[in-house]
């Protein structure tokens, strides 16, 4: 009987690599909070997943070389630019250091705790495997 890791794992792989790819873009943001006319870019979390969860199921592949490339690897495919909290300052950088400070602590957390559910997953099926 053949152990299925996406049936085991779920999303949260997938979720893993959403957090990851978000945790880039928020870094960039914050380096670039002194660049004049930077503007601050998020990824829709939500829309990242149901993307993950799609692929999960059955994915859509690409058969003609002028079709278009549904490749979501690419950090930069899901990012878009957030409204700013805040009035421009003059330079026309619209990044709030407080704000990537706080959303770059809240998904360091996230992606801790999908890393924790799947630390569990893997040592139940460590154990099942050994007969414990």
């Amino acid at each position: 009987m053949a152990i299925s890791f996406e049936k085991a794992f779920g999303i949260h792989p997938g979720a893993m690599t959403a957090r990851s790819q978000r945790a880039e873009i928020i870094a960039t943001n914050i380096a670039n909070a002194d660049t004049p006319g930077y503007k601050a870019k998020d990824i829709d979390f939500a829309a990242v997943l149901n993307q993950a969860k799609s692929k999960q199921s059955g994915s859509m592949t690409r058969t003609h070389d002028k079709h278009f490339n549904l490749n979501a690897n690419s950090i930069n495919a899901n990012a878009q630019f957030r409204n700013p909290l805040q009035p421009d300052t003059g330079d026309g950088n619209s990044v709030d250091v407080q704000v990537e400070r706080n959303l770059y602590v809240q998904n360091s957390i996230e992606y801790q705790a999908s890393l924790r559910f799947l630390t569990g997953k893997i040592q139940g099926l460590k154990k099942a495997l050994s007969g414990q």
